[in-house]
């Protein structure tokens, strides 16, 4: 099989045969291929590179059914520069559908989306930014103060809580208690699906059945509350004067020719934001905290640096946790016409995949790719389409300023506060959480005053 698989690699740079051939890839059933890439994708990755070379498939029992998976630069370049009208990542991300909803910034290609994402920029502007910082702030003071001295609990639960705040308050603009009372479970419920979950949403047999019921029963329950905050807030007397990410996003649509956002196209991005920042945002910060105590240096640096206000330090740590421990290890893009990439010549319905998590760990493109050194971000910038925890191209994600922002903000007020410390010196393996990758045991920490 070896010497099968060597050749069907070699005869891939043959431009003649890659017009009728498919890169290589497992041999397993497609269902057992689906459980694989669910929750091991980040060990599965590496392997199959090493087996079969830098562009192999997957073939899936979901509506996106064969992946081709890039691990080049060259080649991501070639997904991420080449034509929207070819490369679809909505259709890419037809997965995610049910749960996004069928208008979401995620989920639609072309002239829609370039509608959508140009109805989104007045929200996450370099001003727009600097309006959230005092909030994100005063969110993430009153967070960490309730963190338990001297005892071990999980950085990742705490970010979470505190990236649910900053969504609820800030993305939302939801701030009266009673109605943060009756979201937060609710945002909870959707923002913790499982991948096996994610994976069945698109069956509706299984909506009556255990996790995708309760799913389902939550995003309803939740999309009740949203509505109707999108209704009062399109009347409210003071929306020129609120700063929130809605208030921003209907302020520009009296501005636009056409109205903006309808309602259901307001709900489909709200939820957008919630489940691509909440979450990943949470985590990213969990693994900054993860790799920082292990550290002593950087930690010692990283303190310094919130004592002095410099920020560019603290936005490297975000940044090198981001590559060593990717927070999503791939994204899509479906093609609408043939088109050769990664020296094979794929059909029309092919799925590419860049793989996020193995180009920012190629040793090819950062030296000594394993080490956890934010300084590199303050040095010589990664190459092009080498650090690409946001995707990239002209789908790059439109939050990843606000995300940094975030984060370096959380970062200074942990550590003018407190000294940290792992519970225990070993590190923690990666954990597939739907299309997240977790801190397996929860980022966990102790935390003591700083005197």
């Amino acid at each position: 099989m070896s010497s099968d698989i060597a050749d069907l690699s070699s005869a891939a740079r043959s431009p003649e045969i890659a017009r009728t051939t498919r890169p290589p890839g497992l041999r397993l059933p497609a269902v057992l291929q689906t459980v694989l890439f669910a929750q091991y994708r980040h060990r599965l990755f590496p392997l199959l590179r090493r087996r079969y070379g830098d562009v192999f498939t997957l073939r899936l029992t979901t509506p996106t059914r064969h992946l081709v998976i890039l691990t080049r630069q060259e080649d991501i370049k070639t997904v991420f520069g080449g034509p929207v009208e070819v490369l679809h990542a909505g259709e890419g991300n037809a997965i995610m559908g049910p749960a996004l909803g069928d208008h979401s910034v995620l989920l639609i290609d072309e002239d829609e989306h370039r509608r959508a994402r140009r109805l989104l920029m007045p929200a996450f502007t370099g001003a727009a930014l600097r309006g959230y910082q005092d909030m994100v702030g005063e969110l993430t003071r009153a967070e960490v103060e309730r963190w338990p001295v001297g005892q071990p609990f999980s950085a990742h639960r705490r970010m979470q809580a505190l990236t649910l705040e900053v969504i609820l308050q800030v993305v939302f603009g939801v701030t009266e208690e009673a109605r943060l009372a009756r979201m937060r479970p609710l945002v909870r419920g959707i923002a913790d699906i499982g991948p096996v979950t994610l994976l069945g949403l698109p069956y509706p047999a299984l909506q009556r059945f255990g996790p995708w019921r309760r799913h389902v029963s939550f995003q309803r329950q939740l999309d009740e509350l949203l509505y109707a905050e999108i209704t009062e807030r399109r009347g409210a007397e003071d929306l020129h004067s609120r700063t929130d990410v809605l208030s921003r996003l209907l302020q520009a649509a009296r501005a636009e020719e056409g109205g903006g956002f309808t309602d259901a196209e307001l709900r489909d991005q709200l939820i957008t934001l919630l489940l691509a920042g909440h979450e990943t945002t949470a985590t990213g910060l969990a693994w900054a905290l993860h790799e920082l105590v292990r550290q002593p240096e950087q930690l010692g640096r990283a303190r310094q640096a919130a004592d002095e206000g410099d920020d560019a330090y603290l936005t490297a740590v975000a940044k090198e946790a981001l590559r060593l421990k990717p927070v999503v290890y791939e994204v899509a893009r479906q093609l609408t016409e043939p088109m050769t990439v990664g020296g094979y010549r794929l059909p029309a319905g092919a799925t590419v995949m860049p793989a996020i998590g193995m180009v920012q760990s190629d040793p090819a493109y950062h030296d000594q790719p394993d080490v956890f050194r934010p300084e590199r971000f303050l040095e010589d910038q990664p190459p092009a389409h080498t650090w690409i925890p946001f995707g990239g191209g002209a789908r790059r994600c439109i939050g990843a300023g606000f995300a940094l922002l975030e984060a370096t903000v959380a970062l200074r007020e942990v550590l003018l506060r407190y000294d940290i410390r792992p519970d225990r010196p070993q590190p923690e393996a990666q954990k597939a959480h739907h299309v997240t990758l977790v801190p397996e045991r929860g980022a966990r920490l102790v935390v003591t005053r700083r005197r």
